[in-house]
């Protein structure tokens, strides 16, 4: 199936490199909002809708790029690729920490996203090295090591932050650079020399990537699904820390800690329940769980009114990550080996859309609530309401999709599960 002699120490080594790339996000991501008001001199409501802005930059050159990404690694192999994609996050973190002005943190956010995001290339990785029974529970793994990254990231960024606003990002920088280094001498090619396909510039691009992909049965429908639960997972990324200063008025410290948290559930779902859920109901059921409990999740965040109750609603949020696992390996098994990397360029390009538009709209939508005299109701909430209202869009793709094709009401064979 694969050159890697090791598939087994593969996997842990990508799954480190998916964790420190997470870290040295998740170290900003407290701090982000001080540093955006210091530049701009605005209230943490106003900055808000320039951390949309910020954010929607990053993912539209992740929505031109990724397919290019997703493909070159399909031709060259996986490792070229993940390796450029280090190497912009280093540069990234270097500008928006020496960033004079807010232009500067665009300019590093363009770099970024034109570079790449490590994810999609160290999925379609893992697929390289994992039988297709067995891939929707390593890509659960993943989403541990993202959760993993988002406990310490951010704890770590918080305490951090108590020392200036620009300290993470220099110690994002350096993480990211350790993590190009490890994987450079560490890290060897998972895609072989006959595995690979011509570079097709009609397939390298977002809508020519997603088209492609038609010919393999379920796969748009569940692109669909994944459309509209990444729309709704924007509003983590794109407001928590603003809503949370905004709602409870958190020091960088204390929504550090919220982080660290749900990181804790979101590594615990994906890393532990995930394979005996798959095992127990199969990929379709376990899709169906994590749209419920996201729905739940969501609503519940939109209303409440206290700290606690933000934590209780925490859960069923980080059990909404039974989706994304559970999505891949459905689509990952339906498509042939030479077009994983196709597959998560396509897989990427709806989250960049995604990431394009749920910014903007979770930002605009808690500025316009929070501060505008036009607003009918004073509602910080209002982003996590139209989340739930995406899921519940999205749960109705899913059924439909599943239920005329006979996926739903057909017993589904669990996935064998390995040690």
């Amino acid at each position: 199936m694969t050159g890697v002699k090791n598939p087994r120490l593969a996997l842990i080594f990508i799954l480190i490199t998916v964790f420190i790339d997470i870290l040295g996000l998740g170290i900003i991501v407290p701090v982000l909002p001080g540093l955006l008001e210091e530049l701009t001199a605005e209230k943490v409501s106003s900055a808000a809708a320039y951390g949309g802005f910020l954010i929607s930059a990053y993912a539209l050159m992740q929505f031109v790029f990724s397919p290019i990404l997703g493909n070159l690694s399909d031709r060259f192999g996986r490792r070229p690729v993940l390796l450029a994609s280090l190497l912009g996050l280093t540069l990234d973190y270097l500008l928006m920490g020496f960033a004079p002005t807010i232009i500067w943190l665009f300019v590093g956010r363009i770099v970024a996203g034109i570079m790449g995001a490590a994810i999609g290339t160290a999925t379609a990785y893992i697929a390289d090295i994992t039988p297709k029974e067995k891939r929707a529970q390593n890509f659960g793994l993943i989403g541990a090591a993202v959760g993993a990254g988002f406990i310490i990231g951010p704890a770590i960024g918080g305490q951090l932050g108590e020392f200036g606003t620009r300290v993470p990002f220099f110690v994002a920088a350096a993480v990211a650079f350790a993590n190009l280094v490890y994987g450079y001498f560490v890290l060897p090619e998972s895609l072989g020399m006959r595995k690979r396909r011509r570079f097709d510039v009609k397939r390298a691009n977002p809508i020519g990537t997603i088209q492609s992909l038609k010919k393999f049965p379920f796969v748009l429908s569940f692109l669909g699904v994944l459309f509209f639960f990444s729309l709704a997972g924007q509003a983590y990324p794109s407001i928590w820390s603003f809503f949370t200063i905004e709602r409870f008025q958190w020091t960088p410290a204390q929504i550090g800690i919220s982080l660290s948290v749900f990181g804790i559930m979101f590594a615990v779902v994906q890393g532990a329940l995930i394979r005996p859920a798959i095992k127990m109901f199969g990929d379709i059921w376990t899709v169906v769980m994590g749209l419920v409990f996201a729905t739940i999740g969501f609503f519940g965040m939109a209303f409440i009114d206290t700290a606690v109750g933000l934590y209780i609603f925490l859960l069923p949020g980080a059990m909404g990550g039974f989706v994304g696992p559970g999505l891949n390996g459905l689509m990952s098994s339906r498509v042939d080996d030479n077009a994983q990397g196709e597959l998560q360029g396509g897989v990427n390009a709806v989250n960049s859309i995604t990431a394009i538009l749920g910014p903007l709209a979770a930002t605009q939508l808690f500025a316009f609530f929070t501060i505008s005299p036009k607003a009918p109701a004073y509602f910080p909430g209002v982003a996590f309401f139209a989340a739930g209202i995406a899921i519940v869009v999205g749960a109705a793709i899913f059924f439909q999709a599943t239920w005329r094709s006979g996926l739903l009401a057909k017993k589904e064979k669990p996935s064998p599960q390995n040690d």
